[in-house]
């Protein structure tokens, strides 16, 4: 006990001596961005979203904030959903770069033995660009059951457009690009993704649900802790570099997180929703790209601050969760070192140690 006790004792005197698997951790003003400015967002998002979990801030690939409302706690990991998807992309995009998979390659290709007898010329166009940018060419989404393989359920739906010129989110397309990646690699992408991906970033234990078929779900099903996800953003930021080394093309990280297709018709400057989408990202406001999944899971890369947002949460109104960062955060960082403010910073500490959930709400959007 007193060995641990000692630990802690210079984990909180020295924040430079850290165990090998956390992120380095500084205070908020050394590297430019006020705790007062923190301290609101974290009050607000307490206050306002229903439910909030987890909350880490990194800037300059170091954490500055890091909050878990009880029970949530930093070695918990927490279904992403949807956020699941940024990760499938960047397996394609291992993929594509080995030269076993490319952006135009018909979908058709890898499984004829589910395609249609007679299939449609719409879908006979269909390639592996337009599962990424969710441009399939469908009017619905594909409904997945127990009854019929995904892959099939997917090849036989309608194709009412051309593929690549109506967006339209879809996580079966998701599915497939999971789907395709096992056909190439002969791996699941939780299998494909550990040594590639999870463990250089030091991503211990990653879970990721698969469908009755045996395949990574590939849009919604990925658990990681919230340092996980941290990672991954850290990673995006650096474009694909961890620790010097080149883990993801950078080619592919500027390609997944630009602006591919519109999402929207018109544009709405104020919505976070219709900015633009590209590989399995969303395009933000405030030059940000993000990662997102179902009850307000974020993963929010700011190249402008260098900075990384990472949020959890049982939340109906994930755009209200969203504004918090651009209404709250954002004003707080600044270009260069801030002066120490004690008292600032010893509201948040006492904040962030009191965070509770609140019971989740009845009904989750």
């Amino acid at each position: 006990m007193r060995s641990l006790q000692l630990i802690v004792l210079v984990l909180l005197c020295c924040p430079g001596v850290l165990p090998a698997q956390e992120l380095p951790r500084s205070s908020p003003e050394s590297l430019g961005v006020s705790s007062e400015a923190i301290l609101d967002f974290v009050t607000a998002a307490d206050a306002r979203i229903d439910t909030m979990h987890s909350f880490m801030l990194l800037r300059h690939g170091q954490v500055l904030t890091e909050g878990w409302w009880a029970p949530e706690a930093h070695d918990v990991p927490h279904v992403l959903w949807s956020l699941s998807k940024s990760f499938t992309s960047t397996a394609v995009g291992l993929v594509i770069s080995e030269g076993k998979l490319q952006l135009d390659d018909s979908i058709l290709q890898f499984f004829p033995e589910e395609a249609p007898e007679n299939p449609s010329d719409y879908l006979k166009a269909m390639r592996v660009r337009d599962l990424l940018t969710m441009s399939t060419g469908h009017a619905t989404e594909p409904k997945r059951t127990d009854e019929e393989p995904w892959v099939r359920t997917f090849l036989h739906h309608p194709v009412k457009y051309p593929p690549g010129t109506h967006f339209l989110y879809n996580t079966s397309a998701t599915y497939l690009l999971s789907a395709i990646v096992q056909k190439v690699t002969g791996q699941t992408v939780l299998e494909y993704l550990r040594p590639k991906l999870f463990t250089p970033l030091g991503i211990a234990n990653p879970q990721w649900a698969s469908s009755p078929q045996g395949i990574s779900i590939g849009g919604y099903g990925l658990s990681l802790c919230t340092e996980d996800i941290a990672r991954f953003g850290q990673m995006l930021l650096q474009q694909g570099r961890w620790n010097g080394q080149q883990l993801v093309p950078q080619d592919w990280i500027t390609l997944a997180t630009t602006r591919e297709v519109s999402n929207a018709h018109p544009p709405d400057p104020k919505s976070d929703w219709k900015q633009g989408y590209g590989f399995q990202f969303w395009r933000c406001r405030h030059n940000a790209y993000r990662g997102d999944g179902r009850d307000g899971q974020f993963c929010i890369v700011l190249p402008d601050q260098d900075a990384v947002v990472v949020m959890t949460a049982r939340n109906r109104n994930m755009a209200a969760q969203l504004n918090l960062v651009w209404e709250k955060l954002l004003p707080g960082f600044h270009s260069a070192p801030l002066p120490e403010n004690p008292a600032a910073a010893a509201a948040l500490k006492s904040k962030l140690q009191s965070l509770q959930a609140r019971p989740a709400p009845a009904e989750s959007k």
